[in-house]
C-alpha cells in the first residue's frame, strides 16, 4: 500500500520564521527598553541611598562642630600639614568650623578649581570608636562614672582629653595639663593633675584617639571633592565628596590625612555659606561664602556688614562661637547614570542662594554630554549644636 504523506512547504516555513523573527525583535526592544529603565532606576535609587547616607554623616558632622573642643589652658600642639589648606590654630583655642571659597587645588584635583573646602573640629569627626564615649571624673573614687551597657565605657588604653568645665564663657572648657601635655590613656586618668582637687568639682573626660597619644586636643575632618576612585557611572570632570580625617598620631603621617571616607560619588561642585550675627543681636543679620556679604533681609538696618566683618568673625575661636548661626552646604551632583534619552533642562546652574554660591557652567567645567544626566542640588541647612 502506497501510503500519502503531507507536510509543510517551505514556502510555509520561511513565513512562519519571518513572523517569529519579526516577534523576537519586537520582544527583545521591549525587553532593552525594560531593562534599561530598571538599569536607571536602580542607580537613581543607588544615587538616593549613598545621598541619604553620606550627607547625613556630613549634616552630624556639621552639626556636632565644636563638641569637646577646648576654649581656654591651649599649649602649644601641631594641627595638619594637609594641603591645600592647614588652617593651624596652634597654640590659640581651635576653630570649629572653617571654610576657603573658590579653593584652588593640585592636580588631579585642580578640576574642582573654584568649588569650597570645608574643616570642621571637634573630638567626635574622627570616626573611630572612642571620639563618640565621654564620662566624668570627680576628686574621690570611684573618680570616673562608668556607663550601662559596658560597650559605652573608655578603654585603658583610649587616649583621651580633660576639661574643667567652669562657671562663665570667662572660663569655660579649660584645657587640663600636666606640662605641655593635654593627653593621658584612659586608665591613668585618676593620677595627679586630672581630677579636680576639689570636691565640688566634676571635670569630663573625652575619648578623641584609641592608638598613641595625640598630636591635638581634638578631630579634624576636611571635606572637599577629590579625582580619585571615581565610578565609571559618573560623568566627566566629576568627582567624590570626601571625609578626609587628618592624622591625630604622634607617629609616622602625623598631621595628615590618612583616612579617607567617600561620602557622595558623581560630584561637580560644593559650597558652603554662612549665616552671622556680627553684631551679637542673637539673630542672623548676614549671610557670607567668606569673601562676600549679603545683608538679610537686604537693606536689614540693624546691621550691614563688611567682608573685614565676616573676617573677624572666624579669626578665633571666641568670635566664631558669639558669631556663628547657620550653616548651608550645596552640592551638585549626578543621579543615576547617563540617559541618552533624558535632557537636563539647564545651563548653567545655579548652585548656593541668596545671591552666594556661583553659577556653574557643565561646559566651562569640560563635563561632556552634561545635558544626558540628571543633575541634583542636596541642600544642608543647620545650625551647629555644639559651638556654645
Amino acid at each position: 500500500m502506497i501510503r500519502r504523506q503531507a507536510g509543510f512547504s517551505l514556502v510555509e516555513l520561511m513565513i512562519t520564521m519571518v513572523v517569529f523573527v519579526f516577534f523576537i525583535v519586537a520582544a527583545s526592544q521591549v525587553f532593552t527598553g525594560l531593562l534599561t529603565q530598571f538599569k536607571q532606576q536602580s542607580k537613581l535609587a543607588e544615587t538616593n541611598i549613598e545621598g541619604v547616607v553620606g550627607l547625613e554623616i556630613l549634616r552630624q558632622d556639621i552639626e556636632h562642630a565644636g563638641y569637646g573642643l577646648p576654649w581656654y589652658g591651649l599649649v602649644a600642639y601641631s594641627e595638619s600639614n594637609a594641603n591645600p589648606y592647614s588652617f593651624n590654630d596652634s597654640p590659640a583655642a581651635p576653630r570649629a568650623i572653617l571654610s576657603k571659597n573658590n579653593a584652588t587645588f593640585s592636580s588631579p584635583n585642580d578640576i574642582f578649581n573654584g568649588s569650597d573646602y570645608l574643616v570642621i573640629k571637634s573630638v567626635n569627626v574622627g570616626g573611630n570608636d572612642t571620639c563618640n564615649k565621654w564620662t566624668t571624673l570627680s576628686s574621690a573614687s570611684p573618680y570616673v562614672r562608668t556607663w550601662t551597657p559596658s560597650g559605652e565605657n573608655l578603654l585603658n588604653s583610649d587616649r583621651v582629653i580633660v576639661l574643667r568645665p567652669g562657671s562663665s564663657d570667662a572660663d569655660g572648657r579649660t584645657l587640663v595639663t600636666s606640662g605641655t601635655t593635654f593627653s593621658i590613656t584612659y586608665n591613668n586618668v585618676t593620677s595627679s593633675p586630672w581630677p579636680p582637687s576639689d570636691a565640688s568639682e566634676t571635670r569630663i573626660v573625652y575619648g578623641v584617639d584609641p592608638n598613641s597619644d595625640l598630636i591635638m586636643p581634638f578631630n579634624r575632618a576636611d571635606y572637599y571633592i577629590s579625582a580619585a576612585n571615581v565610578p565609571g557611572r559618573c560623568a566627566s570632570n566629576t568627582g567624590v565628596l570626601m571625609k578626609g580625617v587628618v592624622n591625630n598620631s604622634t607617629g609616622s603621617g602625623g598631621g595628615d590625612i590618612t583616612t579617607f571616607l567617600p561620602l557622595l560619588d558623581c560630584v561637580a561642585d560644593m559650597e558652603v555659606i554662612f549665616g552671622l550675627d556680627t553684631n551679637t543681636n542673637g539673630t542672623i543679620g548676614t549671610y557670607s561664602d567668606g569673601d562676600t556679604v549679603v545683608s538679610w533681609p537686604v537693606g536689614s538696618p540693624d546691621e550691614t556688614a563688611t567682608v573685614a566683618d565676616v573676617t573677624a568673625s572666624f579669626s578665633t575661636a571666641a568670635n566664631l562661637r558669639q558669631r556663628l548661626m547657620e550653616v548651608r552646604v550645596y552640592i551638585l551632583a549626578q543621579e543615576g547614570q547617563r540617559d541618552v534619552n533624558y535632557t537636563y533642562p539647564t545651563n548653567p546652574v545655579t548652585v548656593g542662594e541668596l545671591g552666594l554660591g556661583r553659577n556653574f557652567d557643565f561646559n566651562a567645567h569640560g563635563i561632556t554630554n552634561w545635558q544626558n544626566y540628571r543633575w541634583k542640588i542636596y541642600t544642608i541647612i543647620l545650625k551647629p549644636m555644639n559651638l556654645r
